[in-house]
């Protein structure tokens, strides 16, 4: 016994004394890219540079992270996958777990990392990532690693690009002129933030590749030409190998995955990936959906091509990572203890704009963070989810309980969703339906044995899909879709989990004071329930919360009719005054040509609401239609904004 006892103690040491603590000083700052080599715009660096760098940690050590906010805008940063276990307070969400941190501000997030795989880190300030703000966060662990064989390592991200700043993607999804609330589509795909990269590989060589999606929008599929791969981690899951010859990952996904090399090779072989266009409301002429890289055996011998076979992404098959089975073999958790069934929704409010919702809430930030609501409550208040606030989506979870998260879809694009704080087991994921399809727990006859975990995991169109985890975490946990024009239409929810053992944790520890500078820097309150009331903790008076419904009877028809309308008219009036006011000898034919547009839009409008109302499109023709509607209109308004 006393061996025992001694050698645990040795053990204990050596792994403190292995442990490193990783130190890093980084300022926010914008600098000109042209990442897909098609149009320069303003990206955010760490200290004049981007990309941003891959960072590599083992399990056990400790990181500093000094971000200094050389921007003119707020920012913040959250280590997607990593559970912050012990500490909260360092998960990163604006309005979540912190206040903001203002232009010209420093924040450090400090944290012990217990986890191994492949993570990322990137802005949890509204869609600010879509800027560059992210990066790769690898952690290593020799003896989870050494399950597997290999010989090399390489390090691939996928992303979305837009050349609009998230601050016009924003204004232009939550805007009155988008009535169906049409995501914007990217204009490009790159891969390590750039396109078209050449992978010089050696024959008879196993190279472990972890791949993350950095994107904000779409979904994308990867493949090796003539090349198969095994599986072997998930967000942050190992997994016993499973053989692909395609992937999907969606938006905040990660895998990892071993390539062997031919022995000899006559030709060189592309790496392709490919947006999920379906889930794009429309597909321009000009978007290479499809880019195609060089995985290089002889640079002698010309680069792969495009196929036209590559082109058809209906025919594409990726591995269903819902088949993967992790390798600790975690049997599935035992019937929940507390279920939580939220109805996924989109509809417009009263202000013209499409909201995302849960359960008819769409997500609307508390005045003061939630945790810092959490940490300042009486203790006879902390577990009552009124004070979370009205809109913010709030469920109370008792520690130790298994939570079984239920997300039934009543969209018809399909959405990603990531949990903070937790891998969860996915036991039921339906396939698309035309029409929403409820979970039904009595016909679910068979849940797997061995589920697979991660914390990112997608919902098809009109389906739904089932989570379960363990609440062994005390902390304010997000749950939102990772599709972030989503998140700022609201699709999120906030998980309570065990308050009064959260205020216990930081009972023995105060929160640092760059923590509550930060709140009091942008002049965030920071005690108090969601409306900084700290006197009447159920008094919820001028807390944010969501705009009024439509009026009864103003359907949704209508309401583009009337924005529509409303647009052109004002267009009109600008018109009559820059005729009236502005130069006499402008040309006639501008004018009339102009005149005619507008009664050829009106008249195609008031034939387009006699049509909707004597009809019932399917969901795909109605949002073609708004969406050349919307076009139309935008078109209207950039020119009513240049007469300006």
């Amino acid at each position: 016994m006393v061996l025992l006892v001694t050698l645990v103690v040795i053990a204990m040491a050596v792994c403190q004394a292995a442990a490193k603590t990783h130190t890093f000083f980084f300022e926010t700052k914008w600098i000109t890219a042209n990442p897909d080599g098609v149009r320069d715009r303003q990206v955010i660096s760490f200290n004049g540079s981007w990309p941003l760098p891959t960072i590599e940690v083992n399990k056990g050590d400790s990181v500093e992270f000094h971000l200094i906010n050389g921007l003119d805008v707020s920012t913040s940063l959250h280590f997607h996958g990593l559970l912050q276990n012990g500490s909260n307070h360092m998960d990163g969400p604006v309005a979540v777990t912190q206040c903001p941190i203002p232009p010209g501000e420093s924040f450090v997030y400090e944290f012990t990392v217990d986890q191994v795989g492949t993570y990322w880190y990137h802005s949890h300030s509204g869609s600010q990532y879509s800027d560059g703000l992210r990066g790769l966060f690898i952690v290593h662990d020799e003896e989870v690693e050494s399950n597997y064989k290999f010989d090399k390592e390489l390090v691939l991200s996928l992303s979305d690009w837009y050349h609009d700043p998230s601050e016009v993607l924003i204004q232009r999804q939550l805007s009155l002129y988008n009535p169906t609330g049409a995501e914007p589509i990217p204009q490009n795909t790159l891969i390590n933030d750039t396109k078209n990269i050449t992978f010089e590989v050696e024959p008879d060589t196993t190279y472990l590749i972890r791949i993350a999606n950095i994107g904000i929008m779409s979904s994308q599929y990867l493949f090796f030409e003539d090349h198969d791969v095994d599986i072997i981690e998930v967000d942050g899951v190992y997994v016993h190998p499973a053989r692909a010859s395609m992937i999907y990952l969606a938006v905040g996904q990660r895998m990892s995955i071993l390539l062997k090399t031919k022995s000899s090779a006559s030709k060189n072989f592309g790496i392709v990936h490919a947006l999920d266009i379906s889930m794009l409301d429309a597909l321009p002429a000009d978007l290479q959906y499809v880019s195609v890289n060089q995985m290089v055996y002889d640079k002698s011998l010309p680069d792969a091509t495009l196929k036209k076979e590559w082109l058809d992404i209906d025919s594409y098959a990726p591995f269903d990572d819902f088949e993967l089975r992790p390798l600790d073999n975690m049997p599935l958790l035992p019937d929940p203890d507390h279920r939580i069934d939220v109805v996924l929704h989109m509809e417009n409010l009263g202000d013209g704009v499409n909201y995302a919702f849960f359960n008819n809430y769409t997500y609307v930030a508390p005045k003061v963070p939630t945790l810092l609501t959490a940490l300042s409550a009486p203790k006879e208040y902390v577990s009552n989810a009124k004070i979370y606030g009205s809109n913010t989506n709030s469920f109370l979870l008792s520690y130790g309980d298994v939570v079984e998260l239920v997300v039934n879809n009543e969209d018809d694009n399909k959405h990603p969703f990531h949990l903070h704080g937790h891998q969860f087991q996915t036991i039921v994921r339906s396939e698309p339906y035309d029409d929403p399809h409820h979970y039904d727990p009595d016909a679910e006859t068979k849940l797997p044995e061995i589920p697979v975990r991660r914390d990112t995991m997608i919902v098809e169109g009109n389906g739904h899909m089932v989570l379960r985890f363990e609440a062994n975490n005390p902390g304010i946990w997000f749950f939102h879709c990772h599709l972030d024009f989503h998140l700022e239409q609201g699709l999120a929810l906030t998980l309570i989990e065990a308050p009064l053992e959260l205020q216990e944790q930081f009972a023995s520890k105060e929160l640092p004071e760059y923590f509550l500078h930060a709140c009091k820097a942008s002049e965030t309150p920071y005690k108090g329930n969601a409306a900084a009331n700290t006197k009447h903790w159920l008094d919820l008076t001028g807390e944010n919360v969501q705009p009024p419904p439509l009026p009864d009877g103003f359907t949704f028809k209508g309401y583009v009719a009337l924005a529509a309308c409303t647009a052109i008219a004002l267009y009109g009036l600008k018109c009559i005054y820059s005729y009236g006011m502005g130069d006499l000898n402008r040309s006639e034919n501008v004018a009339a040509e102009e005149r005619r547009m507008i009664r050829k839009l009106m008249l195609k409008l008031n034939q387009e609401q006699r049509e909707m109302l004597s009809s019932s499109p399917s969901t795909v023709k109605k949002r073609e239609e708004m969406r050349q509607m919307i076009e139309e209109l935008e078109e209207l308004d950039k020119r009513f904004r240049e007469l300006e």
